[in-house]
């Protein structure tokens, strides 16, 4: 009998501790904190700016916790220990000192955690980078989730490796709509910094443009 809920159910996992909190409770937890956090940040920059990101919280602390505590997170009881543990019913990775998930959740919580608060405060003042650093950000995002997809699916369907229980609730809750977040919004994103961007240079064109045929003018009547 396997001594803990992931799979494969004879997957090594040294030092596991079984949750202290039910499901139901970890669950309702995260979303009361997410809900907490996103309301603050309604309340405190909606009038600034309406379309300001929420996503350095979950990128530089959650994110971050798992890279600082990789080695420990079976045994991990704390709030956030406990929560990657409820997530790892769906891709137990997160519990075996994977290579690959330790290296892009620690890219996520080191780069696009800190550059959202960046990013934030640069759409609160309008900055002229704003859309140049959205791009970026928005790209390691969206690349980042789509290796995370890809891996699993090639050890899925190409080495008969399956890290998810079989639950639907788990597999189309936990792994594919939690996930699917980090597509559908910077997929967004990435075409409002390109559309901002076209906009700019057609402006940046058009000025030039008028800027020659001007002084195209003022050479000819002097001609004359």
């Amino acid at each position: 009998m396997a001594a803990h809920p992931y799979y494969p159910l004879d997957l090594e996992i040294v030092g596991y501790l079984t949750n202290e909190w039910d499901t139901l409770t970890l669950v309702s937890i995260f979303a009361s904190g997410c809900t907490a956090i996103f309301l603050a940040t309604y309340v405190l920059v909606m009038k600034v700016h309406p379309k300001i990101s929420n996503s350095g919280c979950i990128h530089l602390f959650f994110e971050g916790y798992f890279a600082y505590n990789f080695r420990r997170m079976p045994s991990m009881q704390d709030l956030f220990g406990q929560l990657w543990k409820e997530y790892s019913l769906s891709d137990s990775r997160y519990q075996t000192q994977d290579a690959f998930v330790l290296c892009m959740e620690t890219v996520t919580a080191a780069f696009w955690g800190p550059l959202s608060f960046v990013l934030a405060g640069m759409i609160m003042t309008s900055h002229p980078l704003r859309y140049p650093l959205q791009a970026i950000v928005s790209l390691g995002q969206l690349y980042g989730d789509i290796l995370y997809y890809a891996t699993c699916l090639f050890d899925n369907y190409i080495l008969g490796l399956e890290y998810s229980r079989p639950e639907a609730a788990i597999f189309w809750g936990y792994f594919v709509f939690c996930n699917a977040f980090w597509i559908a919004i910077p997929l967004y994103l990435i075409y409002t910094s390109l559309c901002a961007s076209k906009k700019a240079f057609i402006a940046l064109a058009a000025s030039e443009g008028n800027g020659s045929m001007k002084t195209a003018n003022r050479k000819a009547a002097k001609s004359e």
